[in-house]
């Protein structure tokens, strides 16, 4: 089983994002999600042990992140109600997926 971790960043302000709703789910054989878990992002704008104390199986998987209720530093609402991240488990034992947030793009990658 894998442990699924994140760290969300936001660019723009030069700062970790805290606060970030994060739900980590599981795509079965019928095509339907099912949630493994969440957290929500800390000081430092991580969040671990999204996928409980189970782990994630091999398989297809997405992270949600609950974006929406940001405001950026001119007190502008969020341009991404949600980021929506797909990626596959091969039995490794940990994944960790940034999220780079900045108010009109993201970039996310396999961290280490």
């Amino acid at each position: 089983m894998t442990d699924v971790t994140t760290h969300v960043l936001d660019t723009a302000g030069g700062r970790p994002a805290a606060g970030i709703e994060v739900s980590l789910e599981a795509r079965g054989a019928d095509g339907r999600w099912t949630s493994l878990g969440g957290g929500v992002t800390d000081a430092d704008g991580r969040a671990t042990g999204l996928a409980g104390s189970g782990g994630a199986a091999r398989g297809v998987h997405r992270l949600v992140f609950a974006t929406g209720r940001r405001v950026d530093r001119a007190g502008r609402p969020a341009f991404f109600d949600e980021v929506v991240v797909t990626f596959r488990v091969a039995g490794e034992a940990h994944l960790h997926i940034p999220l780079l947030l900045s108010p009109y793009g993201y970039t996310v990658y396999r961290g280490s």
